[in-house]
């Protein structure tokens, strides 16, 4: 009798979104922060040579060659964990958002063990740019697909929600903004990630932004802006999960870092993040709130797209910036690491605000 009522409690009290969150924050956090040590010290045996430096980087990152990469596996494992454990099991949000995790994360590891792992690869080079883009344009399609699947019936199918109540159906268009929007973000933290802490600090006021999207998204008039969606209620531990293992892994990454995050955690983290949003209907606001993200990416798209017409033109290929992506290029004019990282911050947080105010008036 006291343990069937002791049981009901319990559950009771984890049907509380807030409480889910709560929970899988911290026990994220603590996965990260107890086994981070020795995570670490594993990757060390395994990786040889540790993380490759590009030639295409400041002189001062010379100094970081051999620190492990590949943490963003301890990341993807404490998300998982603390999200099965907290959510709730027959609400299809959370697993979609695990599945864009997962399926993302595999892509990135595939290209990490080319590049640090494999005793054969010599080079920095990974998975070819192609091979890339192809296998990301087939995991958006399924999770397009998914995501399209758990829109409720009064809102039209295949359908874009933008700022101010405005909603238009894509039709198969669809699935294309769907690769700007879960592709893109995917590959716009791979390419954050590239300064100590850099990319945990940018990410975090974006998940703060798709937190509060979230609560609006479940609380029928709590934001007139956004939709009211009750199977979004399965993203509550998924995205504490997410908060939490993303800080814990700040702890070991910030200067100087003692492992990396790797493809395998940025294109992760990346694909979740878009997938999340698209499962809020929020693709704008998390557009608007990853900001920094959206110009570091912007950066070296001008910077190569420059290059090869200006070349085409006159011969000799120009740059925009004096180094891209766009961290490079203030590290070129002198300014200290952690300076660029601190700066970088304080502008996603501004970014965040200016979405959390479109998503409460717009």
């Amino acid at each position: 009798m006291l343990t069937s009522l002791f049981l009901e409690r319990g559950a009771t009290f984890f049907a509380s979104g807030w409480t889910q969150f709560a929970a899988a924050f911290g026990l994220a956090f603590l996965i990260l922060w107890l086994f981070g040590r020795p995570f670490i010290q594993l990757m060390h045996k395994i990786q040889k040579r540790g993380q490759p430096i590009s030639e295409n980087v400041p002189d001062a990152h010379r100094k970081k060659a051999g620190t492990p990469t590949m943490g963003g596996l301890l990341i993807i494992a404490a998300i998982i964990i603390a999200s099965i454990l907290f959510m709730p099991l027959d609400n299809p949000t959370g697993w979609i958002a695990l599945l864009s995790l997962i399926m993302f994360g595999i892509i990135g590891f595939i290209d990490d063990y080319k590049k640090v792992v494999s005793q054969s690869k010599k080079s920095s080079n990974g998975l070819s740019p192609l091979t890339r883009l192809l296998a990301e344009g087939f995991c958006v399609i399924i999770l397009a697909y998914l995501i399209n699947k758990t829109i409720p019936l009064y809102i039209p199918e295949l359908s874009l929600a933008l700022p101010f109540g405005i909603i238009f159906s894509l039709g198969l268009w669809y699935y294309v903004f769907a690769y700007f929007v879960i592709a893109g973000s995917a590959n716009a933290t791979n390419i954050t990630d590239g300064l100590d802490g850099m990319l945990a600090k940018l990410y975090m006021p974006v998940l703060v932004v798709l937190v509060v999207a979230l609560y609006g998204a479940t609380r029928i008039g709590f934001m007139d802006t956004v939709m009211f969606l009750p199977t979004a209620s399965g993203l509550y531990a998924v995205l504490g999960a997410a908060f939490g293992a993303v800080l814990g892994f700040l702890w070991y990454n910030a200067k100087p870092a003692s492992i990396f995050m790797g493809d395998v955690g940025s294109l992760a983290l990346g694909g979740f993040m878009g997938t999340v949003a698209m499962l809020l209907k929020s693709e704008v606001i998390m557009a608007i709130a990853a900001g920094m993200m959206v110009l570091i990416l912007l950066s070296s798209f001008i910077q190569t797209m420059y290059f090869k017409l200006s070349r085409k033109i006159t011969g000799t290929g120009r740059r925009v910036f004096l180094r891209a992506p766009l961290h490079h290029h203030f590290e070129e004019l002198g300014w200290p690491e952690t300076k660029i990282v601190e700066r970088f911050f304080i502008a996603s947080i501004l970014f965040s605000g200016l979405a959390l105010i479109l998503l409460k008036f717009a």
